[in-house]
C-alpha cells in the first residue's frame, strides 16, 4: 500500500474542520433539529419489564458513589454500575479492583472511612480480580508505590495489553496466595478459567465475605453472552465453586447492592434452567425446514435454525425470571445463544456422525 499524499491528507483535515465549524451550537440543535429525532426515538425504543425493587441498591451521594460497611473494617464502594472494595487496616488500605467509572471517588470513599476510624488512608496493596479495563482502569491513580497482586495469567495479559492505566501486578501466583496486612487475612485462589482466564476468588474469612467478579450479579441476569465470558463451562461451574466457600457477604463487581448466598444460588438456577431448555429445544426443533428453505445459502439456514432453537429455549426462562431477576427480558436471549453454542461445541450435544 502506498503512503498517503500529505497535501491530500491536509485538505481532508481542513475540510473536516470546516464542516465541524459549520455545525450549529448544541443549544440550537437541542431546540431545533434534534427535537424531531428525539421524539421519534422515544416512540421506537423498546419497552422492558420494570426492575424489581430487590435488584436496587442504596442511593448514591452527591459525588456519585456509595460506600458502606460489609463487616468490621471491610467496605464496599459502588457507583450503581460497578463495585470495588477495600480493607482499612492499621498498616494501610488494601483495595480490591479499581473501576475507572468510580475513579477518584475510590480515594474519596477511603478518605471518608479512614478519617472516621482514625487509620491511615494510604493504599498499600491493590488486588486485581482479573485484567479487564472496566475493573482496573483506575489502578494507575494509586501510583507506583502500591503493591499490586494478581494471577500469573493476569500479568501476562496486562503486559500484552500495555495499558498505562493498568500496571501489571508486582506479585503473582498460580493457584493460591495468602495475603496478610495489618493482621487481616485475605485468601486468593484461581480455580480455572471462567469469565476470563485470570479471574480469581477473593476470600476474606475473617469478614465472612467472598468477592468474585463478573459471574453472579445480585438481583440481575448477566449482560450479553453470560457477561461476555470466555469459558462458558467454566463460567457455569464458577457458582458451585463460589458456594463451596464459607461466606455470608458477596461482592460481585457490578450493580448497586451487595449479594448473599441466595443471590448466587438464584443465578446458578437461572443458568441451569437455560442449559436445560437448550437441550430440550435441540431435541425438538427440526432443522429440515430451514435447510430446505434456504438451499445453497447454508449460513442463512444455520442462522435461522439456531435462532429458532435459541428463541424456543429462552422463552420459558424469560417468563420464569421476569420480575425475579432484573433484565431477564433484556439479555436472556443472548446468553441462551452462547449456552447453546457451548453445549453444541464444548460438550458435543446434538452432534451427529454421518452414517
Amino acid at each position: 500500500m502506498s503512503a498517503p499524499d500529505p497535501s491530500t491528507s491536509r485538505r481532508s483535515f481542513l475540510a473536516r474542520t470546516a464542516a465541524v465549524a459549520a455545525v450549529p451550537s448544541v443549544a440550537a440543535l437541542t431546540e431545533g433539529a434534534l427535537a424531531e429525532p428525539a421524539a421519534a426515538a422515544e416512540t421506537t425504543l423498546p419497552d422492558y419489564a420494570p426492575v424489581p425493587k430487590s435488584a436496587l441498591g442504596p442511593a448514591l451521594n452527591e459525588q456519585g458513589y456509595y460506600v458502606g460497611q460489609v463487616e468490621r473494617n471491610l467496605y464496599w464502594v459502588t457507583d450503581g454500575t460497578y463495585q470495588a472494595a477495600f480493607l482499612a487496616t492499621r498498616d494501610g488500605v488494601v483495595l480490591f479492583d479499581a473501576p475507572p467509572t468510580i475513579g477518584h471517588n475510590l480515594q474519596r470513599a477511603i478518605d471518608q472511612v479512614t478519617a472516621e476510624n482514625g487509620v491511615s488512608n494510604k493504599v498499600t496493596h491493590l488486588v486485581y480480580s482479573h485484567h479487564h479495563a472496566d475493573h482496573l482502569g483506575a489502578s494507575s491513580l494509586f501510583g507506583k508505590s502500591v503493591t499490586r497482586i494478581g494471577h500469573a495469567e493476569n500479568k501476562r495479559l496486562l503486559l500484552r495489553d500495555n495499558d498505562p492505566t493498568r500496571p501489571a501486578p508486582d506479585i503473582t501466583f498460580e493457584d493460591h496466595y495468602a495475603l496478610r496486612v495489618g493482621g487481616q487475612r485475605i485468601r486468593l485462589a484461581w480455580h480455572g478459567t471462567n469469565h476470563s482466564p485470570d479471574n480469581i476468588y477473593i476470600h476474606l474469612p475473617d469478614h465472612d465475605t467472598l468477592m468474585l467478579v463478573d459471574v453472579a450479579l445480585p438481583g440481575w441476569v448477566p449482560i450479553y453472552n453470560l457477561n461476555l465470558s470466555e469459558d462458558i463451562p467454566g463460567f457455569m461451574a464458577a457458582s458451585t465453586t463460589a458456594l463451596s466457600y464459607p461466606w455470608k457477604h458477596f461482592i460481585a463487581g457490578h450493580l448497586g447492592r451487595l449479594g448473599n448466598r441466595e443471590d448466587v444460588t438464584l443465578h446458578q438456577q437461572y443458568v441451569t434452567d437455560i442449559a436445560a431448555q437448550v437441550r430440550t429445544a435441540l431435541a425438538t426443533v427440526d432443522p429440515t425446514p430451514y435447510f430446505v428453505k434456504y438451499g445453497a445459502n447454508t449460513w442463512a439456514a444455520v442462522k435461522t435454525y439456531l435462532d429458532a432453537v435459541t428463541d424456543r429455549a429462552a422463552a420459558p426462562v424469560i417468563a420464569k425470571y421476569t420480575g425475579v431477576l432484573a433484565a431477564a427480558d433484556v439479555f436472556t436471549v443472548s446468553s441462551t445463544l452462547v449456552v447453546l453454542e457451548s453445549i453444541r461445541l464444548d460438550l458435543g450435544d446434538g452432534s451427529q456422525i454421518h452414517p
